[in-house]
């Protein structure tokens, strides 16, 4: 997994990540989502490095094998605000001012977070399966609460998820090594049996439900948007499309300042283990067409 990668632990802001990182040339950052680590992208990670990027994976703060710093009353600790310092922390650790940013589930709300607050810092986004946090919630309807239930659990705090979760893990998860590659399935598997870990990821929904709504709506009170170009992906078996009318890149529009495009992938939800050539396919199709952005065209 990652052959000729290399995995250790760097500093975020504050707080200590496990990073692997490989390749030569214009840097990418890839940010997994819920429940996985940073091993979700071992299929799409060698085929952006063999094509001419430096490709860096952390475990986001929280997740994984990355630390998990005590929260506290508004869950700020686990912001997508805070883990977008952790990002821009650890890239310019490596040497890299700008970058190319792509984010999957929640890393997607951490990559938009990143491109919001640090548009200096971020060369383009892609976003995959998301909208963002405040526009989905802003939305929210008796679909999205039906099929997306899980935001709503995880994010309170009256009868903590926690407990329910690690009585069973594996069942609350259902975890498909096949699908994900025995290496990566281990891996996962660690974290979902670590108490520390399964709160984190609690924390990371209760701080979507209100520090990271309030941070999207003072953007959209303030007109503030993604200055760089934006790609938005969507698995076509999963239901992103569905609850947004067909339309996910026009939710997107709202929040895009600059060259915005995309479409579906034909995957389920993980589409990074699912479709590895055919995600690796469209983030390079779309890094060489970002109008002005010809370091990128490897």
């Amino acid at each position: 997994m990652f052959e000729g990668f290399t995995l250790t632990d760097a500093e975020g802001d504050g707080v200590r990540l496990r990073v692997r990182y490989g390749g030569d040339g214009p840097p990418v950052l890839l940010l997994h989502g819920h429940p996985r680590t940073h091993a979700t992208w071992h299929r799409v990670a060698p085929l952006l490095a063999a094509a001419g990027y430096r490709v860096v994976c952390p475990d986001l703060r929280g997740y994984g094998q990355s630390a998990k710093p005590p929260s506290d009353a508004e869950h700020r600790p686990y912001s997508k605000r805070a883990m977008a310092r952790d990002c821009l922390a650890l890239m310019r650790g490596l040497g890299h001012e700008r970058f190319a940013v792509v984010g999957h589930d929640r890393g997607a709300y951490v990559a938009t977070r990143l491109a919001l607050d640090h548009p200096g810092a971020v060369r383009s986004l892609t976003v995959l399966d998301a909208v963002p946090i405040g526009e989905a919630l802003r939305r929210c309807d008796a679909g999205f609460a039906a099929r997306w239930w899980h935001w709503f659990f995880l994010g309170q705090t009256e009868k903590p998820a926690e407990r329910i979760i690690d009585a069973d893990p594996d069942a609350w998860y259902r975890g498909d090594p096949e699908l994900m590659g025995a290496e990566a399935y281990r891996d996962y598997r660690r974290a979902i049996h670590d108490p520390a870990t399964v709160h984190a990821m609690c924390e990371d929904y209760r701080a979507g439900l209100g520090v990271d709504r309030d941070h999207d709506e003072a953007d959209r009170r303030a007109g503030r948007r993604v200055a760089c170009p934006l790609q938005v992906l969507w698995s076509t078996r999963d239901d992103l499309a569905e609850l947004y009318d067909g339309d996910v890149v026009g939710v997107w529009r709202d929040w895009a300042g600059a060259w915005v495009a995309g479409g579906p992938v034909e995957s389920g939800h993980h589409m990074a283990e699912e479709a590895p050539e055919e995600l690796a396919g469209a983030l390079r199709g779309f890094w060489g067409a970002v109008p002005g952005q010809s370091s990128m065209s490897r």
